[in-house]
Formats: C-alpha cells, structure tokens, sequence
C-alpha cells in the first residue's frame, strides 16, 4: 500500500521531429501540460506524502530548463529526438536528480488535449 498524490504544471515549447515524414517534421509548438505522480509508503509527520509546493517548486525548475525554448537545440534532445515520450523520460531523469524523499512514479506529458506519453522506470 501507498499513497500517491499528483501535480500538473505547464510549459510552452517549439520542436521539430527529426526523421518524422509529415507536418511535425516542421518547426510548431505546444502548449505542455505535464503531471508528476509520486508516492510513498507513509506520511510524514505532518500527515502528507510530500508538501504540494515543494514538488511544484522542484518540477518548475526542471521546467524553466524547457520553457519557451527550440528543444531540439537542447544538449539531451541533440541525442533523443524530442517527442513526447523523450520529454517525459527527460523531466523525470532531471526531477529524479532532485532527490525528492519520495518515489517518483512517473511523469506523463501532454502535447495536445487527447494525446499524452508517460514515462516511469520498472
């Protein structure tokens, strides 16, 4: 048994797919939602899983790394084409970095109101 609990923050960005045959293949953008899901087996002494603010602070951070910037241009997506999938692993392995004192389950990006990727290590 655990408890989870859940944040959404956005950032807005532009890229281009590198080997995609059709329009993403082009410079465009989006609006990115991203949720951040963590857990743990116990609350603190405060009765939380971890104080919303502090994982919000922690994620914006990450975030600032990709606000409103060409991602491709990016050291991390010069290696990994920057698709959804990519962005999410990338937002989890730089939040994971911050040593959260909670599990990090998973990150899941947004790129449009119906088409999401989530990434979680096994």
């Amino acid at each position: 048994m655990a408890f989870e609990i859940k944040i959404i923050r956005y950032f807005s960005a532009a890229h281009s797919l590198r080997g995609y045959k059709g329009k993403c293949e082009e410079l465009h953008g989006h609006n990115w939602k991203v949720e951040v899901l963590v857990s743990s087996p116990k609350l603190n002494s405060l009765g939380m899983v971890l104080d919303f603010k502090e994982l919000k602070d922690k994620l914006n951070k990450v975030l600032s790394l990709l606000d409103h910037r060409y991602l491709n241009e990016i050291d991390f997506f010069k290696k990994f084409n920057p698709t959804s999938e990519n962005i999410a692993r990338y937002i989890f392995e730089n939040l994971k970095k911050n040593n959260l004192n909670v599990k990090l389950e998973a990150v899941t990006v947004w790129e449009s109101e119906d088409a999401s990727a989530t990434y979680k290590k096994r």
